[in-house]
Parts: structure tokens; sequence; C-alpha cells
């Protein structure tokens, strides 16, 4: 873990993980400010960052989402902290199968939630969650 936000403090903290690929552009993995910490949209890659991983829906889906547990995890936070996640889909015909591996997920008071479909993700991938997280 890199940097470390404050609860009650102000300013912005760089914040990032070694358990997933690491930034891959002029961007931080997370932000922290106070108590909430914003999340980068993650997407399929391997741990490397070198290649996507998974061919459908469910598989991408998954390990976007078991991704974001690590980075969640590597703030001492759990899918309960999270406030809030935009869903960037290749294909809105993929939500209900998108919806339902989520849902396992956010079972309990899950996050407001922003679901888009987008012309193109980067390296052609079918899905990207970015979440906004508060820490107790």
């Amino acid at each position: 873990m890199s940097g470390c936000a404050v609860p009650g403090m102000g300013g912005k903290v760089v914040l990032s993980t070694d358990k997933t690929y690491p930034a891959i552009g002029p961007y931080s993995q997370m932000v922290g400010h106070g108590k909430l910490i914003y999340f980068s949209g993650v997407i399929p890659l391997n741990k490397a960052g070198t290649a996507v991983e998974g061919a459908t829906i469910e598989e991408q889906t998954k390990l976007v989402l078991d991704y974001i547990g690590l980075q969640l995890g590597s703030q001492g936070l759990d899918y309960g902290d999270v406030l809030m996640s935009t869903v960037y889909m290749k294909d809105l015909n993929d939500f209900a199968t998108m919806n339902r591996i989520y849902g396992t997920y956010f079972q309990k008071d899950p996050p407001a939630r922003a679901t888009v479909e987008v012309a193109r993700l980067p390296r052609d991938v079918k899905i990207e969650i970015a979440v906004i997280a508060a820490r107790r």
C-alpha cells in the first residue's frame, strides 16, 4: 500500500496496491481525500497489466470485481464500504448477466450505481467498473 488517507484530514493522497495490475497510464489506482477513496476504473487485465483476461462477460465481470475487492482490502475496506459504482459496458444486452454476478458481490445495502453502454473500452474489453468508497 502506498499512501494512507487519514480520516478527518483534508488533502489528496495517492494510493496504490501491488495486489492488482499497476496503473498503465498517467493516472492513480486510487486517490483518497479525507474519508473518501476514489478508485480508477478497473478492467479485466492480467496482474501484470499486459493482456486481457476472460473472454465472456461472466469471466470479465468476476475478475474486475475481484480486483476491486483486492483494492478495497488494501485500504482496510470491503464491498460494504462502497458508496457508488459506475459500470461501463460494451453491450447492454449483457446487463442481466453482469447484474447477476454484481449482486453476489454487493449482497447487503448495495451502493448507488450508474450503468452505461459505451462505444469502446480500453483494450476492447467488455466491462470497466469504477467505485467510490468511504472509510468508517
